[in-house]
C-alpha cells in the first residue's frame, strides 16, 4: 500500500478528492488546511470550537494536525456553506451524524430541505440572469445617431427607453 502524500500537495489532494474511507492519520498543519480549503486558520479553529469538526489532534508541540478524514468533512461543510446553508443547520447535521445511524432519516430530511432551497435560489438566479442577458443584448446594439435612423428613433428616445427599463 502506498504511503499517503504529506505536505501541502497531499493536503490539497485530500481536500479536493475526499476518499470514501479517508485516512485518520493526523498529518496536515493548519496552514496547509487553510491553503487547501480556502478557509482561514481562525475559521478552522472556530469550526472546531462550535463542533463542526471533531477535536483535532495535536503535535508534541501543541500544533493542530488534521487528518484526511477531517479534510473530507471540511470539504463537505464548505460545499454546504457555499450553497448557503446556515451554520446552525450545519451544526445540527453534524450533531445528528455523531448520534449515529438512527438519525439517517433526519439527516436526509435536512439535506432534502436544503436542496429545495438551493434549487429555488438557482431558479431565481436563472431568471435574473435572463434579465441581465436581455439588458446586455440591449446595450450590444450600436449607438444611434443623434438625428435618428431608419426606425426614426432618436438617441434621446433611446435614452428615455434605457431610463424606463433601468
Amino acid at each position: 500500500m502506498a504511503e499517503p502524500e504529506q505536505g501541502t500537495a497531499g493536503c490539497v489532494r485530500a481536500f479536493g478528492s475526499p476518499a470514501t474511507a479517508p485516512d485518520r492519520t493526523a498529518r496536515h498543519s493548519i496552514s496547509e488546511v487553510a491553503a487547501a480549503s480556502g478557509l482561514s486558520a481562525h475559521t478552522l479553529r472556530w469550526y472546531e470550537r462550535i463542533g463542526l469538526l471533531e477535536p483535532v489532534d495535536r503535535s508534541h508541540a501543541g500544533q493542530r494536525r488534521y487528518s484526511d478524514a477531517d479534510l473530507a468533512r471540511l470539504a463537505f461543510l464548505t460545499k454546504l456553506r457555499l450553497t448557503g446553508m446556515p451554520v446552525a443547520d450545519m451544526v445540527r447535521y453534524v450533531e445528528l451524524l455523531r448520534a449515529g445511524d438512527g438519525t439517517r432519516a433526519e439527516r436526509r430530511e435536512l439535506l432534502v430541505a436544503h436542496r429545495e432551497e438551493v434549487r429555488q435560489r438557482l431558479a431565481d438566479l436563472h431568471a435574473t440572469l435572463a434579465v441581465i442577458d436581455l439588458k446586455i443584448e440591449h446595450y450590444g446594439t450600436p449607438a444611434l445617431p443623434a438625428d435618428g435612423d431608419d426606425t426614426g428613433e432618436t438617441r434621446e428616445q433611446h435614452s428615455a427607453q434605457d431610463r424606463k427599463s433601468a
